[in-house]
């Protein structure tokens, strides 16, 4: 039962030599750790990754806050060497407008090609139309079916 309580072991990468004695910068470190994005995983941010560079990372965000460094300049170190692409949220610039307006860009030409197939599907006829001669040989067979069926 007590198994169940137990966070999953992929939750936290953050190896024990990592930890800092300082209950109040390890909290910092894991704070600015779940902002920064892996750089081999690309979706998991550094704090849940068991990649070696995001050990690398960690311990890079740590060595920083250590120094005295404020959460906003271990960001803007770690930024400055990785660029806006190791931030899990990065902002909104031109170099990073692509990052942005990409998935948007997406969903509408999903959308216009869906309403296009929808429009061509529609306009297209339903079906050729039987000429008499079938006709008659369609209502000839179906009375022959429901004859035989009576019997």
């Amino acid at each position: 039962m007590v198994v169940l309580l137990l966070p999953p072991v992929s939750a936290y990468a953050v190896e024990p030599d990592e930890i800092l004695p300082d209950p109040v910068l390890e909290a910092r470190a894991r704070d600015i750790s779940k902002k920064l994005r892996c750089v081999v995983c690309q979706n998991q941010d550094i704090d849940s990754s068991n990649a070696g560079v995001a050990r690398d990372l960690r311990l890079m965000v740590r060595e920083r806050l250590i120094e005295g460094d404020n959460d906003k300049e271990v960001l803007d170190f770690i930024r400055a060497r990785y660029g806006d692409f190791v931030l899990l949220n990065p902002p909104f610039q031109p170099k990073t407008a692509v990052l942005w307006l990409t998935p948007a860009a997406f969903a509408v030409v999903v959308l216009l090609a869906g309403a296009i197939i929808l429009v061509r599907h529609r306009s297209k006829p339903c079906a050729d139309v039987l000429s008499a001669e079938e006709e008659a040989e369609v209502r000839e067979f179906v009375k022959a079916q429901q004859a035989g069926n009576r019997t």
